[in-house]
């Protein structure tokens, strides 16, 4: 069997063995002149680099051995270990007790359910439209948490399709206002709230109010309104309200969510 030289890279002493006396442990073998522990198999070098000891010099690794002193010479031959022995301990990782790796699983799976119900809470309202079918639960837990479970605010899906403001003959304060409210998104929305704005020749604002969805919608119950204007659908409004006696001759209709 043919023989090899390795060199121990703590004091560069060089050690003649053979390729099966340097695989039996992985490579892993102590110096006989100061016990250090290195694998041998990297450690290769070319005969005449330097003086070689004898082959006994050079031992495989038997964690169970004290190791020699430093300068001292270990004279025993090399020994072949069992390969189902198991590694020193520090060679080896040793693996996380069973406990806490338990632990830390439990804490992770309390820190996803956490921030999942975190998103849940800030984007209910955009969850509940893209799942319908978790509005129920997210109404129940809105209730429990005392939130508010509401529907889409998308101004810039919504239009106002058609207006005009009129007198009524019936008194001459009184006016009245009709609108066409669209909703141009693929779900339903809530009802906004309108700005009129009676404005004089010069277009400067005399008068303003804000109108409420229960103020411009009155025959609608409370659980119509929270229905919303459904997708694609329309809003109809008239309106008939007192200007005061202002005296006014335009008028600006906006709409808008409060913030």
């Amino acid at each position: 069997m043919s023989a090899v030289v390795t060199r121990c890279p703590q004091c560069a002493t060089a050690f003649r063995a053979t390729q099966s006396q340097l695989t039996a442990r992985g490579g892993r073998v102590r110096c006989g002149k100061c016990a250090t522990v290195f694998d041998g198999l990297s450690h290769l070098i070319e005969e005449g680099g330097g003086p070689v000891e004898p082959s006994p010099q050079l031992g495989l690794f038997d964690p169970g051995a004290p190791p020699a002193a430093a300068g001292a010479t270990a004279r025993r031959p090399v020994q072949a270990l069992d390969e189902d022995e198991p590694l020193p301990e520090f060679l080896e990782e040793a693996p996380p007790p069973a406990r806490h790796a338990a632990a830390w699983g439990v804490a992770a799976l309390l820190a996803l359910a956490l921030l999942l119900a975190q998103v849940a809470y800030y984007y209910r309202t955009e969850l509940a439209v893209l799942l319908p079918q978790t509005r129920p639960y997210l109404a129940d837990a809105c209730r429990l948490l005392g939130c508010e479970l509401r529907l889409p605010r998308r101004t810039d899906l919504l239009s106002i399709e058609s207006s005009d403001l009129q007198a009524d003959n019936r008194r001459e304060s009184l006016v009245v206002l009709n609108a066409v409210i669209r909703n141009r998104a693929p779900f339903a929305q809530e009802h906004p709230l309108l700005e009129l704005t009676l404005t004089d020749g010069a277009d400067k604002p005399l008068v303003r109010r804000v109108l409420r969805p229960a103020e411009y919608l009155p025959a609608l119950a409370a659980p119509q309104l929270g229905l919303g204007i459904g997708p694609g659908g329309e809003a109809v409004l008239r309106v008939h309200f007192d200007t005061g006696g202002v005296r006014a001759t335009g008028y600006r209709l906006y709409l808008f969510y409060p913030s």
